[in-house]
């Protein structure tokens, strides 16, 4: 058990050699723009992701949309500042990196409608897809069939049907990501019929087979999704099932079919325990959130001086508490999915 326990663990590791002539270079880098973030006052230190955010404040999302897309763009800050590390060592030269970096970012565009395309369907909800309403009417036909299909069987109590709408959720998430993917291919085979230089022809052709890959399993993985979703509507939930939140489902199915031991598989269902308490917790104050916004607009409406500055305070606490949180859950489901995949397992975003 020992052991196996020592294996999972050292899975989150990964050690890496840097040159000192290297991570001299990164590290005043890193050094001038920490200072340059701490002057300008921004909220990221990449200017993109201010301009995401700024334009994000001035169309007025809803503080927990505000809240989610914060730790979105932190996780994507992350990532970013990695690649430059990563680049400096000379550990990028196809590009392949940077092209997962802007697809994520055009992710997180698509997801907070700040792409620049009309939606069709404005939401008025406060919620981000896991707070909309219960009528939620689904882009995917096929998927919003199954979904009154399930809603009309009896099968389910309201329960059950709040569980299995967060799953429909983000089975919509799987198939929006799927599309963003197959535009980046296509842009990218636009793109190589135009490059003249035999090198750079190889390095984008070698980049196009990732992407094509890549697309493959999206592409399995949103089938995968869309059967599991019918085999529920069909036999109901099982009871005695360990978890309830999706993307712990899909994590623990992940798990069972790698190669990992008993002892292993005892480990990450501790931590799936604990990553799905985590989860819960940010729901929680997902919600906290939103019924502190409403008050402090009752508040602010009916000129309540006596309460208004507690309520501020409570929702700038509430707010950041909220931010806080979604970027754990994020960065715990980035490294749980890296550690996964070094178990065994062919690596499929969810």
């Amino acid at each position: 058990m020992a052991v196996a326990l020592l294996r999972w663990v050292l899975l989150a590791g990964g050690l890496m050699v840097v040159r000192p002539q290297a991570a001299e270079k990164y590290s005043r880098y890193k050094n001038e723009e920490a200072v340059a973030a701490g002057k300008t006052g921004n909220e990221f230190r990449i200017a993109k992701l201010n301009q995401v955010w700024d334009k994000a404040q001035r169309l007025q999302l809803s503080p927990v949309k505000m809240a989610e897309l914060h730790s979105d763009l932190k996780i994507q800050e992350k990532d970013e500042l990695h690649w430059k590390k990563l680049k400096v060592e000379g550990l990028d030269e196809d590009g392949e990196k940077e092209a997962r970096l802007r697809q994520n970012l055009n992710v997180i565009l698509t997801k907070y409608k700040l792409d620049g395309r009309k939606d069709p369907k404005p939401s008025e909800s406060n919620y981000i897809r896991e707070s909309d309403s219960k009528n939620d009417v689904f882009d995917d036909p096929k998927l919003e069939k199954l979904w009154n299909k399930a809603t009309t069987s009896g099968k389910f109590n309201d329960e059950e049907v709040e569980k299995l709408r967060r799953e429909f959720l983000h089975h919509q998430d799987k198939i929006e990501e799927y599309h963003i993917l197959r535009e980046a291919v296509s842009r990218s085979e636009d793109i190589r019929e135009n490059v003249i230089s035999p090198l750079e022809s190889h390095m984008k052709e070698d980049l196009l087979h990732t992407k094509h890959a890549e697309l493959k399993n999206k592409h399995r993985n949103v089938q995968e999704s869309f059967q599991r979703l019918r085999k529920l509507i069909h036999q109901g939930y099982d009871g005695d099932s360990e978890f309830s939140e999706p993307r712990v489902l899909e994590l623990w199915d992940m798990a069972k079919r790698s190669n990992f031991s008993d002892d292993e598989l005892d480990s990450i269902k501790e931590e799936l325990k604990h990553f799905e308490t985590k989860i819960e917790k940010h729901q929680h104050y997902q919600e906290q959130l939103d019924l502190s916004h409403q008050k402090l607009k009752h508040v602010e409406s009916i000129g309540d001086k006596e309460h208004l500055s507690r309520n501020k305070e409570k929702y700038k606490m509430l707010t950041e508490k909220t931010k806080e949180l979604g970027y754990k859950v994020k960065k715990h489901m980035q490294d749980l999915l890296a550690r996964l995949s070094r178990g065994g397992l062919n690596h499929n975003e969810l």
